[in-house]
């Protein structure tokens, strides 16, 4: 009988519950005991059979519906107001870079090739600017006016007066004067005279023998003239013959160098003085011109 357990009888109501005895020895129920303090298990012990159910419905709850339901509410509100602000936080940052994205992929060469050409136009208006302005200040103060233009345009027509030969002029210069010699002084030599003069930058020139006086322009024509002479523009003239020029203060220098005109004449047996840098007096002019071909382009 040693090997058999009770078996468990059913407690009557209000009867205590019988407790199960085995016939175990004492050191082996012992051993097999719980220590104390120690619950054996996490779960809670069922409710014992008979208990009533009025019993178990009084035990009190863990947390009360109404403390869980405002911890809830508070965790949302707050995870609702982060979500907001992660939100504007990416909105900002997506906008930034869709901004910058374009420069964000360039190299450091051609940032600064960039800022370099943004420099350049800056320095272009303000250059544009301070024309603008100044021209604002002309209009203004009357630099502009009718009679300023008026004059400019005078001066201009007073030079080309000089230019065609229309004009009297003054002004420092040189004279030539050439004679015949073992040979007489031909065409050729005045042309080349007046090429030299016009290369050294003389602006007016005037060729006068016996039979009158001719103002040279860029039409003059030199022809050696049947019986002796040179016709000048369709005037006769014979020796000694005077080319006056209004220029440069080194033109008596320019006449003079090996090879030029001065070697000529006298290399073809004719005589030719030049006469040092003075003030001068053209005096010979030409009418109007009447151009029948050429017209201005407007």
């Amino acid at each position: 009988m040693s090997d058999e357990k009770t078996q468990p009888i059913d407690p009557g109501q209000g009867d205590e519950p019988t407790v199960p005895v085995s016939s175990a020895p004492a050191d082996t129920a012992a051993a097999g005991a719980p220590e104390p303090g120690d619950t054996g298990s996490d779960e809670r012990p069922e409710p014992a059979a008979g208990a009533s159910d009025d019993a178990v419905n009084d035990a009190p709850n863990d947390a009360p519906d109404g403390t869980a339901k405002r911890r809830l509410s508070g965790a949302g509100a707050v995870i609702g107001l982060l979500l907001v602000l992660l939100g504007f936080t990416l909105a900002v940052q997506l906008k930034s870079n869709s901004a910058d994205e374009g420069y964000q992929s360039l190299r450091e060469e051609d940032l600064y090739v960039i800022l370099a050409d943004l420099d350049s136009r800056a320095a272009r208006l303000r250059q544009d600017i301070a024309e603008l302005e100044a021209n604002k200040r002309e209009l203004a103060s009357g630099a502009s006016s009718r009679e300023q233009i008026l004059k400019e345009a005078q001066e201009r027509a007073d030079d080309l007066g000089i230019l065609a030969g229309t004009l009297k002029a003054q002004g420092s210069g040189i004279t030539l004067t050439f004679s015949d010699g073992a040979e007489p002084i031909t065409a050729e030599h005045l042309v080349n005279a007046i090429q030299e003069l016009r290369g050294a930058g003389a602006e007016a020139i005037q060729v006068d023998g016996t039979g009158g006086s001719v103002r040279v322009i860029a039409s003059t024509h030199f022809v050696d003239a049947g019986g002796g002479g040179i016709e000048v523009d369709g005037v006769r003239l014979t020796g000694p013959y005077t080319v006056t020029a209004i220029g440069p203060e080194d033109l008596d220098k320019a006449m003079e160098f090996r090879g030029g005109v001065v070697d000529d004449v006298r290399g073809d047996g004719g005589n030719v003085i030049v006469s040092d840098p003075h003030p001068v007096d053209i005096t010979t002019v030409r009418g109007t011109p009447n151009l029948e071909y050429a017209k201005p382009v407007s």
